[in-house]
């Protein structure tokens, strides 16, 4: 699913639900899930437990100018079915992207892994005017999803 204000993608993937969602919620993981080449690593280790949760990521990316750290404030957690959350700049409160990861069990051993990048809540109009949107592309996404079955494979 795409329209103007998110991108979604889907992929089954080989691995029982419960293994996807173990991978998915330690954020030391995501740098090499990472199919935007942003994330540079996590800071700490924690592995993210429910909603309210607060996890910081180093990123570098051109759109920010270089080395930068969001606060990722988890906004949907479902054990083995459903992780999301809300990105910031390090301190701040989110502006309103997500990012949503939805897991459908299509058997014992795989799974539909979905993921939305979703910008609809974003309301500033100077962000909005900076034409930042999508700053990951659907092939990204896929990407993504690929990183996240040879990781569980």
């Amino acid at each position: 699913m795409s329209d103007d204000t998110r991108i979604s993608v889907s992929r089954t993937i080989d691995a029982p639900a419960a293994a996807i969602f173990e991978v998915l919620t330690l954020p030391a993981n995501h740098v090499r899930l990472d199919g935007s080449g942003f994330v540079r690593s996590a800071v700490g280790t924690d592995r993210i437990s429910g909603t309210g949760d607060v996890f910081t990521m180093n990123m570098e990316g051109d759109h920010m100018g270089g080395e930068y750290q969001t606060d990722n404030h988890v906004t949907g957690y479902e054990k083995d079915k459903l992780l999301a959350w809300q990105t910031a700049p390090a301190g701040t409160q989110p502006p309103g992207w997500e990012w949503v990861w939805e897991l459908t069990p299509q058997g014992p051993d795989q799974t539909e892994v979905s993921q939305t990048y979703d910008w609809s809540r974003v309301t500033d109009k100077e962000l909005l005017s900076q034409n930042l949107f999508p700053l990951v592309s659907r092939d990204q996404l896929e990407d993504t999803l690929a990183k996240v079955a040879e990781l569980v494979a």
